[in-house]
């Protein structure tokens, strides 16, 4: 008798049908570049309807009117021609990205990265694979934006080397840093930002009140592994079969190159996660240069006067946080000379911007799409669109005179719809932060806990849209593997994923509240 793969229940049946209709769907869209072109002009005819109708909205955080700017007009026009450079130069995931790349292309291409996955592999069972890299992405969310540009594509890697589909490892990736963004057992530079805004929106009611970055640390950490571990059962269960079930094609030009791939780089399938003794001193010497590097950086912030500490001393908001994609760069780039030296890869100085120029040619498909984005954005901001249905949004749940549960569950409806289009987080809550905290302070809702609930809508739907910069890179390293993937290709693989840890989240936020168990050190119960 042949064993044969059992057939999936027929609810998991019917949710694999659908997820197919929805990539069949998705892939019907333009190329992501033409998507936001068409979304520019949307916009374009947006802003002449809701400037002509005087769509306005008061913002609490100025006590400001913010009108809706017609993109069709004279100004809209010139904003358009002579910000076109400025909006792509600035444009924030850019300068990450290059930054952090310049690193890690070094260590990638001097074999560290595939070296340090064979070695992390073979020390974790296959099975605690997804777990393991999901909750290294909430780990990660301190390293902010550059958790993306580092984990998606190693997430990639890693799961290739173990045999399974690398468009798996690097949606678990992806929807690790995206969808929890707001959960790390490590306080990020997230919480100083939110808790600042929350500060602020709080003195309005109380003038003494301040919310620390640690106000919602217990909540944080138990949200991290309670995400790593939906991600893990939901990946496993669902997205799994979702990706054996998707047809077959050649594999692209390039990915059987990858030095993780099975019966890639020098060895064959059989002794991919076997590492050589040069592989191993170099490991070795790399750890060595890293623990140099961190203790250089740990000693140089002791004194209270260092630079690398922020106004007053603060190491929250120190150099080494506001600036972490040039100490990443950094550490990338020494540990991956040390090991190359110790390989081979590295011989003179002139391999190392060899390496760098290498891995940013990989990254130029995702430039070319970053500048359509960056533009759409730069439209969107100037517009007012945005901040006026924010405003709008928040301004209606507050009439309706809606409290408690009810109330939360009406922030959490409200701002995961905003967050789809504005998916900034502190540009979010700079918005809405101002009418929810003093409102729910009134009701004897403490500014922490409404920023905990915050926290939820503004992660987990960062997965699910289009405009976020780092749903198109996460689209590109997929389709090293598949070809034809399409922007329907990863929703249909991160839809199930987000919408489960939106409940699941907002399950555990409820049991927290309910229990009245603290969210931080000092932070009020209710």
């Amino acid at each position: 008798m042949t064993a044969t793969t059992p057939r999936p229940a027929k609810p998991l049946s019917r949710l694999l049908g659908v997820l197919g209709r929805i990539e069949r769907l998705g892939n019907r869209l333009p190329h992501p570049f033409w998507l936001f072109g068409v979304l520019s002009v949307v916009l374009a005819l947006a802003s002449w309807a809701l400037s002509a109708a005087g769509a306005s909205a008061l913002n609490p955080a100025t006590d400001k009117t913010v009108t809706v700017h017609s993109l069709v007009s004279g100004e809209g026009l010139r904003m358009m021609i002579s910000d076109a450079v400025t909006n792509y130069a600035t444009f924030p995931p850019l300068g990450t990205i290059l930054v952090v790349m310049l690193g890690v292309a070094v260590a990638d291409r001097s074999g560290l990265l595939p070296a340090m996955l064979r070695a992390a592999v073979a020390r974790v069972p296959a099975r605690w694979l997804t777990f393991t890299l999901a909750f290294t992405a909430m780990v990660a969310h301190a390293a902010s934006d550059a958790a993306y540009v580092v984990l998606v594509p190693l997430g990639a890697m890693a799961f290739r080397a173990v045999g399974r589909s690398p468009m798996l490892g690097a949606v678990v990736a992806f929807v690790s840093v995206s969808a929890g963004y707001d959960a790390s057992p490590l306080v990020t530079p997230t919480d100083a930002v939110l808790s600042g805004l929350t500060t602020a929106a709080a003195q309005t009611i109380d003038p003494g009140y301040v919310v620390t970055p640690l106000s919602n640390y217990f909540f944080s950490l138990g949200s991290s592994v309670v995400l790593a571990v939906v991600v893990t059962v939901v990946t496993e269960k669902v997205i799994a079969r979702r990706v054996a079930e998707m047809p077959e094609e050649d594999e692209p030009e390039g990915a059987a190159a990858d030095p993780a791939a099975p019966g890639g780089g020098d060895g064959a399938s059989t002794d991919l996660l076997t590492l050589r003794e040069e592989e191993r001193r170099g490991l070795r010497r790399a750890g060595l240069a890293f623990l140099g590097y961190a203790a250089l950086i740990v000693v140089t912030m002791i004194p209270s006067s260092s630079p690398l500490r922020g106004e007053g001393g603060s190491i929250v908001e120190s150099p080494v946080l506001t600036g972490v994609a040039v100490v990443l760069a950094v550490a990338f780039l020494l540990v991956g000379a040390v090991y190359g030296h110790a390989v081979g890869t590295v011989r003179t100085g002139r391999d190392i911007p060899d390496h760098m120029a290498k891995g940013l040619r990989e990254m130029a498909p995702i430039l070319v799409l970053f500048f359509a984005i960056s533009q759409f954005l730069a439209y969107f901001k100037w517009t007012g669109v945005g901040e006026v249905m924010a405003i709008r949004g928040a301004d209606l749940l507050k009439s309706a005179g809606i409290t408690g549960p009810v109330a939360f569950l009406g922030v959490l409806l409200v701002c995961t719809c905003i967050n789809l289009l504005v998916t900034s987080g502190s540009a979010q809550w700079a918005l809405v932060g101002p009418v929810f905290v003093p409102m729910f302070m009134l009701l004897d809702i403490s500014p922490e806990v409404t920023q905990a609930v915050y926290r939820i809508a503004d992660s987990c739907t960062n997965a699910m849209t289009p405009m976020s910069a780092y749903f198109v890179m996460t689209l590109g390293v997929i389709q090293r593997y598949r070809r034809s993937a399409g922007i329907g290709t990863l929703l249909s693989l991160t839809l199930p994923l987000c919408l489960t840890m939106l409940v699941a989240w907002t399950l555990l936020f409820y049991a927290w509240w309910a229990l009245g168990i603290p969210l931080g050190p000092g932070a009020p119960v209710r």
